[in-house]
């Protein structure tokens, strides 16, 4: 479950014909396991996440490899998005129960291979397999939830995932760096261990074996997905050409695999992406680029905010694992402060409102890089995640409200995957401009500062063009004649 859907489904109303459900019936006998299960499943991506950000630098530190840092978050995002992509596939044709224990135990080998690696790169294989593992179990789990609770409940059982990650946000990265601090960072990653355990006896106990209901059977994109995997994967092997006419050639394998993919996809019989996206001249093609562009601009923070605040500020990892949560901690506050919005065009004038809060708090972070004044990262912070809680459930509830009946499934259960294809390219060309700008070869915290800002600098950009579509959207839902000229 990644951080948007829950924000998709925080502001979304009960059915009125059925009453508003109570809190309290999730603790329930008949739905407490379920509650405790879904929520595990949710824990599992959001402290994962959060860990790996934390001790990832130190990982670093003892085994190497500061130039593929970025790397374990590209490699993760990519393989959980093509393990989602085939979720449908597999719960259909094995069962809701097997995949999910099978898919766990993916997450755990993947787990285990991290945490007693004795080079980075046996580090990422085992990211690899987390993202396997989490992409089935995220997909499953949002799958299982109509199944499980009645329509009443449904927006409920989506609050008490985002008190999960709140709690990750915070508790997350602050275990993580005094586990690193006092034992090892391998430790932190055995922290998995114990969930998996658990969330792994609640699916057996409660996930029935089949369906009992048919769905269609489709294909699986196996082409396009790998085409896509391969657009990605290429920009991080960019990142570490040292010649430039290397680093061209890359980029552009990247985008003819990446437009390859969008052209099959089209094509395509079982398109994922819905008609009309990323389409310039209407609201839901400007929102698909909000929501890309978004997480394109965040995806820096994500690889080198915790790298920047121990190298540049030797913050510890505790120190600096509680600083990089603010923005999600803010996140979850804002959004469920302002999630009663009445008015349309107070919860319209949110979504073009959050990206300009973005720009500003990624403006604010290049300047505390390049000034060395952490009070300007905390400012930062603060507004990047307030950014994020005031808009995406907004932008979220706006795409699949715009999109056509018949595809307004497909619209929403491709914002997770559009999520994590923008914080993996993002990742990866975060990782391209620190490497092009000499991170790899910095041996000094100022020798590092260079390449950093380069790389935030690069964030801030993104950001730009994610307030004017965001903008452009809203005027086209306000006056829908706007899309014909």
């Amino acid at each position: 479950m990644t951080v948007h859907e829950r924000e998709i489904t925080e502001m979304s109303p009960a059915a009125p014909e059925e009453g508003d459900g109570r809190w309290l019936e999730l603790l329930a006998p008949h739905y407490l396991v379920a509650t405790v299960m879904l929520c595990l499943g949710v824990a599992l991506y959001a402290f994962n996440g959060f860990l790996v950000s934390t001790v990832m630098p130190t990982t670093v530190a003892e085994l190497g490899g500061e130039a593929v840092i970025s790397w374990s978050l590209t490699l993760f995002l990519t393989a959980s998005i093509i393990a989602g992509a085939s979720a449908a596939m597999l719960k259909e044709r094995f069962g809701a129960r097997l995949v999910l224990t099978a898919a766990a135990l993916v997450f755990l080998a993947g787990t285990l291979l991290a945490a007693t690696a004795s080079t980075m790169g046996t580090v990422l294989l085992g990211r690899i397999g987390q993202g396997l593992g989490e992409g089935v179990v995220a997909a499953i789990c949002y799958a299982l939830i109509p199944e499980i609770f009645p329509p009443r409940l449904v927006p409920k059982v989506f609050g008490a995932e985002a008190l999960i990650w709140a709690l990750a946000a915070f508790g997350g990265p602050v275990f993580a760096g005094y586990l690193t601090e006092t034992i090892s960072w391998r430790a932190a990653f055995f922290i998995n261990v114990p969930i998996i355990a658990i969330f792994v006896l609640m699916a057996v106990t409660i996930v029935p074996k089949h369906q009992d209901r048919e769905v269609r059977s489709t294909g699986f994109p196996g082409l396009r997905l790998t085409l896509l995997a391969t657009a990605l994967v290429t920009v991080l092997v960019a990142g570490l050409s040292g010649a430039s006419s290397q680093t061209a050639i890359a980029l552009l394998i990247a985008a003819l695999a990446l437009a390859g993919s969008l052209r099959l996809d089209r094509r395509a019989k079982d398109a994922i992406l819905p008609a009309g996206a990323f389409a310039l001249g209407s609201a839901l093609g400007l929102g698909l680029w909000a929501v890309l562009l978004m997480s394109l601009a965040q995806a820096t923070s994500s690889v080198y905010l915790v790298f920047s605040l121990q190298n540049l500020w030797h913050f510890p990892p505790t120190a600096a694992g509680g600083l990089s949560a603010l923005m999600a901690i803010c996140w979850s506050l804002t959004a469920i402060g302002v999630a009663n919005l009445r008015s349309d065009g107070s919860k319209r004038s949110m979504i073009w409102i959050g990206p300009l809060l973005l720009i500003g708090g990624l403006g604010l972070l290049v300047a505390s890089l390049l000034s060395g004044k952490i009070a300007l990262l905390v400012v930062a912070q603060v507004a990047i995640g307030t950014a994020f809680g005031v808009s995406w459930g907004y932008l979220s509830q706006m795409l699949m409200d715009t999109a056509p009946a018949h595809e307004r499934d497909k619209t929403s259960t491709l914002l997770p995957t559009l999520q994590s294809a923008g914080y993996a390219l993002g990742g990866a060309l975060a990782g391209l401009a620190a490497n092009a700008a000499g991170l790899a070869a910095a041996r000094s915290a100022e020798g590092m500062r260079g390449p950093l800002i380069t790389a935030f600098i690069l964030a801030f950009l993104w950001s730009l063009p994610a307030a004017l579509v965001s903008w452009r959207a809203v005027r086209l839902l306000r006056d829908p004649r706007e899309s014909a000229r």
